[in-house]
């Protein structure tokens, strides 16, 4: 099975990345599997996108091997996008993800339904040489709710209301990857990886 590497550590995303790219005989690594320690690479995109080929080419200029770097977040209108580019250090920088969402919750406390939609979106540069760049960006719409329900997925998931008026946190994995942003994301990398590989 060829080799991609993920830069990042996160198994949450290992494991969303894995259920795309295996049927492709593609299998994910992270860093700390592959043997390399990426450092801390300093995010200073202003948008998910740049933020994705900043992560995936340092993964590439230290590897040599095919990388995939992901840039997420989610964006709340009544917050003016925010908390955008910054949502995984929005409560500071060794904040929980409890303490996040939280956050966002005591923000928005007065914010009336209708005028509590959000996105989530992920961006993810994939870099497998130094002439072929894949770039895509999934979106999820839902609305933030007025307190957490679930137990499962990560993040802002406890809050993210979906269409179906579940969170991402009550949904089971294969659910949350029907309609995710990142599931949306992979589909698109999906498909351009296998244009990709049929040219090979």
């Amino acid at each position: 099975m060829r080799k991609f590497l993920i830069a990042s550590n996160n198994p949450h995303k290992v494991e969303e990345l894995n259920r795309i790219l295996n049927p492709l005989g593609i299998g994910a690594v992270t860093p700390k599997e592959y043997g390399v320690d990426l450092g801390n690479v300093e995010e200073t995109g202003k948008t998910f996108r740049e933020n994705a080929e900043i992560k995936a080419r340092s993964a590439f200029k230290l590897t040599g091997i095919p990388s995939i770097a992901d840039d997420s977040g989610l964006m709340v209108d009544a917050l003016d996008g925010r908390p955008g580019v910054y949502s995984a250090r929005y409560a500071g920088e060794n904040a929980s993800d409890k303490d996040r969402y939280s956050k966002i919750l005591s923000e928005m406390k007065d914010v009336p339904q209708d005028k509590r939609t959000a996105r989530f979106v992920s961006s993810i540069c994939c870099i497998i040489d130094e002439n072929t760049i894949i770039r895509v960006e999934g979106y999820a719409e839902g609305k933030i709710g007025y307190k957490p329900k679930g137990n499962d997925g990560f993040g802002y998931d406890p809050i993210f209301i979906t269409d179906s008026g579940k969170t991402f946190a009550e949904l089971s994995p294969k659910e949350k990857d029907n309609i995710s942003h990142r599931g949306n994301a992979l589909r698109m990398l999906r498909k351009e990886l296998l244009s990709y590989l049929k040219e090979k």
